[in-house]
């Protein structure tokens, strides 16, 4: 579960470097369309927000199957662009370590089941085939690799670096 380590780790240090962020550039979308830093940051919000129930209710279903939503209406709905920036920075890092305790307390056996039943090949960051066998730990990986690619995409590359 050395995902979970990274997650928690990303949160930690990408949490430290956006307070530094003034708010008016936060605020600043990169071109017509594009969401700004506050509008990405609400992005993982809700990414994190949907991922939480999907994976607290997986241990009492027999697939992986969850309800999916309207990113761009939801970023919009929200409208994370007139959120004060610090709390914003701070429900991202607090919501996504709670979502780390969850990831940790699935058991093993539901983390790593084989289903062939689900629709990850609409809600993946990283699509899987229908069909294609995959489990509850594949998918928990793929919302860290979502998370950090959003992360280099506000950060650079570098995002790790203090």
């Amino acid at each position: 579960m050395d995902y979970i380590d990274e997650l928690t780790a990303a949160v930690e240090g990408a949490a430290a470097r956006l307070r530094r962020v003034p708010g008016v550039d936060a605020a600043r979308r990169p071109a017509p369309g594009k969401w700004s830093p506050k509008e990405v940051v609400g992005h993982l919000i809700d990414s994190a927000s949907n991922n939480h129930q999907r994976f607290v209710r997986v241990r009492w279903q027999d697939d992986l199957v969850f309800p999916a939503y309207e990113q761009n209406a939801w970023v919009s709905a929200q409208d994370y662009q007139s959120a004060p920036w610090p709390q914003l920075v701070d429900l991202f890092e607090t919501y996504n370590l709670h979502l780390a305790r969850v990831m940790r307390r699935v058991p093993a056996a539901v983390r790593l089941r084989e289903h062939t039943r689900h629709n990850l090949d609409e809600l993946a960051w990283q699509p899987v085939p229908p069909g294609q066998p995959t489990t509850l730990d594949e998918f928990m990986r793929d919302y860290v690799g979502h998370l950090q690619h959003h992360l280099r995409q506000l950060l650079g590359e570098d995002w790790r670096a203090q």
